[in-house]
């Protein structure tokens, strides 16, 4: 078993997000999607990402750039840094996919694709309701469900569940419960997790 644990707003996870699946199934493995607030991590456990943010290392934030864009040409996906709106207030989408459940796959992708596509901000409503004419869900019915408690309550256990198993941010993924990786360009070490697990 996969857990992944993620938040729209990061566009490594969006590659991560991309990526895992068909290395899932090419292992027969299934996926439990675990849709998290990562800003409740920075806030809690990992707030030198705000300083970083505040006080870049030029040469750093520059290769990170290059670094986004040589493996989101190797996995076909279209991501560039938001010049409108970074970071994002993603809490909505994410109780969206909370909401649809097993279905959340087609909704985390769109909302992906628009705010790291397409430059739209996923916190407005109207951009959400968007997403959900492409993928073909109810936007009201939508709206209506992440209004509930349950749901919003959901996303915080969520959140702080990868944090208390040693999460420090998205996408957190764990192989068989206890096994931990974080970040996109982990995938190679999850692929021989996998692959040993196979074996055994």
């Amino acid at each position: 078993m996969i857990e992944f644990f993620f938040d729209c707003s990061s566009p490594w996870t969006y590659l991560a997000f991309h990526n895992i699946q068909p290395l899932a199934r090419e292992f027969g493995v299934d996926i439990v999607w675990r849709p998290i607030l990562v800003g409740g991590i920075f806030n809690t456990i990992n707030p030198s990402v705000y300083a970083q943010r505040e006080k870049p290392v030029p040469a750093k934030a520059a290769y990170m750039l290059k670094d986004l864009g040589d493996w989101s040409r190797s996995a076909g996906l279209k991501i560039k840094m938001p010049p409108t709106v970074f970071p994002v207030n993603s809490v909505k989408a994410m109780r969206g996919c909370i909401w649809l459940g097993e279905g959340m796959v087609p909704f985390a992708r769109a909302v992906f694709e628009i705010y790291w596509g397409e430059d739209q901000d996923i916190s407005q409503d109207a951009v959400l309701a968007e997403v959900c004419r492409r993928v073909g869900v109810d936007a009201k019915a939508m709206f209506d469900g992440i209004a509930q408690q349950g749901i919003k309550d959901q996303l915080r256990i969520n959140t702080e569940e990868v944090v208390k198993r040693g999460g420090f941010g998205s996408p957190t993924i764990f192989v068989d419960v206890n096994d931990m990786y974080f970040g996109n360009d982990r995938l190679p070490l999850i692929r021989e997790a996998l692959a040993k697990r196979r074996a055994a």
